[in-house]
């Protein structure tokens, strides 16, 4: 197997015995709950998943019945490099805490949950992906982090759906500023020129279907990036799938 394809991966067996022993607690307030991995019913209730209506192309919920090929007026006014985009939750109030402290602050554990979710929000586009792809972490913010939460959630989707994950496809070419209060228009530029392929995988991408993971998709900026270099690489069409997106796209 080509050393740029992770194959899915099993929880270490240590990992798994201290699952039997320690009490199941919600990965996002640390209440009691009755299984491991899962959200208590008060942090469950404030969740909002996504589902239709929303968006044919980047998924954005609808507040109104419309049909389900409806698109947003972001996509009529300026279609995306990839196919189609999906995400599991809102981005809001209750569930930045709980990605934030994933992303940032070492609570990686609750992965397999997320994933999980996200490989529900999926849906029938799994039926024609070839490969899961994470969005890539310059060298340099991997170091400081030491994890790439797309990574992780790339390679559970791997696990959850037996499809192979070609870890370092996509190469972060020059560190980007945080966007996290940058404009639409700021991001473009930001991201731009950012990502390359790494050449070892072209061959493996040559009119194949790609599933590009985040965490967040907000305006798309980086996802767009992605998508253009995964096409001009040979891929045959890009999805993306996030853990969580905003309402918009401005």
């Amino acid at each position: 197997m080509p050393p740029s394809i992770a194959s899915p991966f099993r929880r270490p067996l240590l990992a798994r015995a201290l699952d039997a022993l320690l009490p199941p607690l919600c990965f996002a307030c640390a209440a009691p709950t009755a299984a491991h991995q899962t959200l208590c019913p008060d942090c469950w209730r404030r969740v909002t998943f996504i589902a239709p209506p929303f968006c044919a192309i980047c998924g954005a919920p609808f507040e109104i019945p419309v049909g389900a090929d409806t698109l947003c007026g972001q996509c009529i006014a300026a279609p995306p490099r990839y196919a189609k985009a999906r995400a599991a939750v809102l981005y809001d109030e209750t569930s930045r805490g709980l990605i934030l402290a994933f992303k940032h602050g070492d609570r990686t554990y609750p992965a397999p949950a997320l994933a999980a979710w996200m490989k529900r929000a999926g849906g029938d586009l799994w039926d024609e992906a070839d490969f899961i792809i994470p969005v890539p972490l310059h060298r340099w913010r991997l170091f400081k982090r030491r994890y790439n939460q797309a990574a992780l959630l790339a390679r559970e989707l791997g696990d959850l759906t037996g499809k192979p994950v070609l870890v370092d496809a996509l190469l972060r070419k020059r560190a980007t500023a945080q966007q996290g209060h940058l404009s639409r228009k700021q991001r473009l530029k930001n991201v731009a020129g950012a990502f390359g392929l790494n050449e070892a995988s072209r061959a493996h991408l040559k009119d194949k279907t790609v599933m590009l993971v985040d965490d967040v998709l907000t305006t798309g900026a980086t996802v767009n990036e992605c998508a253009r270099i995964l096409m001009k690489g040979g891929a045959k069409a890009v999805y993306v799938l996030t853990l969580a997106r905003t309402r918009g796209m401005a």
